[in-house]
């Protein structure tokens, strides 16, 4: 099967940036043009953005629109003292758009102050100006609150790789339910191919469990990328899978990295890290 379909094409660095292992900062605005060239003929379908990712839209906008290409878009509401309205406007003059496939809530806290703000955002659905709408997610418990609430959602984005997988007990439920899932940090923001050596003091407790996946990685004849992207893009019940990257080579390797799959055993290696300083699993924490 040709998972490339199953990824989403992030675009932080197109804006700002970003990243662990972002040594060559914001992406220029030619080599945007070549990537989102390169995505249309992988089969890349769709691009997440947000109005908080710094010039993010607009690049993206400006490419699109000279490329003449079409992806389904997702954006995000930020957080803001600007009404729905005014920044979902905002959004699709930056992307050069007349609707968006998806708009998700992008700081969870902030709604749970301003929860009227959801509403606006199914407003902007009922006009047919938005197909999609949902929440970017940074743990369990903000799920449960979403659940527990009753609130209805058609797309959820949230961290899930090698390391992180708290959401597993509940992609079956939000399948059943018919929500689109898309998952981000992969790489655990880089972490997974940064030399061991060179870890910083708050990141030591993660030595442990990248050694033992490097290790895997160099008996199985597996790259760390082909463990990394296949693990999750191969779940059943993830919809999407987000990537940010900041060259033509990044995509094509991440592309071609999709080609063999992995193996039950590869799947039951993975299933036994456990990462007990869950803390870790969210970069916010690495400062």
């Amino acid at each position: 099967m040709n998972y490339a379909n199953k990824l989403v094409l992030g675009t932080v660095q197109f804006g700002l940036d970003y990243g662990v292992n972002n040594q060559s900062g914001q992406v220029q605005q030619s080599e945007v043009n070549k990537i989102l060239q390169l995505a249309k003929e992988s089969g890349i379908k769709k691009i997440d953005t947000s109005s908080a990712y710094g010039t993010s839209e607009s690049v993206l906008g400006k490419s699109l629109s000279e490329n003449n290409l079409q992806f389904h878009i997702i954006s995000k509401y930020p957080q803001s003292e600007n009404s729905v309205a005014a920044i979902f406007a905002s959004s699709l003059e930056k992307l050069q758009q007349k609707k968006l496939y998806g708009y998700l809530v992008h700081h969870f806290e902030f709604y749970q102050s301003h929860p009227q703000l959801w509403e606006k955002m199914k407003d902007l659905k009922a006009e047919g100006k938005i197909d999609k709408i949902g929440f970017s997610l940074y743990n369990t418990d903000q799920l449960q609150y979403l659940l527990d609430n009753e609130v209805v959602f058609d797309v959820l984005q949230f961290p899930y790789n090698l390391f992180d997988r708290q959401f597993d007990t509940y992609l079956l439920y939000l399948k059943q339910c018919g929500v689109e899932i898309h998952t981000r940090s992969v790489f655990l923001q880089g972490l997974f191919f940064k030399n061991v050596r060179k870890l910083t003091d708050k990141l030591l407790p993660m030595k442990k469990y990248l050694e033992k996946l490097h290790e895997y990685c160099g008996i199985s004849g597996i790259s760390m990328e082909q463990l990394a992207l296949n693990y999750v893009v191969s779940h059943p019940n993830i919809d999407g899978v987000l990537i940010g990257v900041d060259n033509c080579q990044q995509l094509q390797a991440n592309v071609d990295a999709l080609q063999n799959g992995l193996r039950q055993e590869d799947i039951d290696f993975i299933s036994s890290i456990n990462v007990s300083e869950k803390e870790l699993l969210n970069p916010v924490n690495w400062k």
